[in-house]
């Protein structure tokens, strides 16, 4: 089974995390940070993924510690969880519409990690949910999950509506890019 656990512990935050790539365990999370919670949740969901993250952050500070190192965990896990990566598809893309936005996700598990984000948000925060964290998180779990990870929302007004499609978005095109689709090594150089 293509799955993780990983536990990270610093003077700011304390997160255990438990991944598997096929949706066969219930997901469960609690960050302290009621949106963010929310939007792990769908990214688990679209993805076909199983996650379960329990984490404390020092969220009398701010959130970033905790959403940062959210990020970190989770491409820690992915990266473990997909292991040799053969025979997956490597890459994947999705669109995602959410009533007036439109948000694209195309990814490469490259193990080049890079983040291309084009989001502009207008609110300061959501929920308790710092909105500048969304760039933040996606970053951390793409350079520790070693994704070349590109983020587009090119229209739409409200802010909820344009996270909320970037993380379904992501979940789906991540889904395509780990189904197994051969016995071999994506990659003609032999590695990844």
């Amino acid at each position: 089974m293509r799955s993780a656990e990983a536990k990270r512990v610093t003077n700011e935050t304390s997160i255990t995390m438990r991944l598997a790539l096929t949706n066969n365990e219930e997901t469960s999370i609690d960050t302290g940070i009621g949106f963010f919670d929310h939007m792990l949740t769908l990214f688990a969901f679209h993805g076909d993924f199983s996650l379960q993250l329990k984490a404390q952050g020092d969220l009398h500070v701010c959130d970033h510690h905790t959403v940062e190192d959210c990020g970190i965990l989770l491409g820690d896990c992915f990266k473990a969880a997909l292991g040799n990566k053969v025979g997956i598809q490597r890459y994947g893309c999705f669109s995602m519409v959410m009533d007036e936005v439109l948000a694209q996700v195309t990814l490469d598990i490259s193990n080049r990690p890079y983040l291309v984000y084009h989001c502009d948000l207008k609110r300061e925060s959501i929920g308790g949910f710092s909105c500048e964290m969304v760039s933040e998180f996606l970053r951390a779990f793409a350079n520790h999950a070693g994704i070349t990870l590109h983020i587009n929302v090119p229209y739409g007004e409200n802010d909820h509506h344009k996270i909320e499609a970037i993380f379904k978005a992501l979940g789906r095109a991540l889904k395509e890019a780990c189904a197994i689709t051969s016995d071999q090594l994506p990659s003609t150089k032999g590695v990844l």
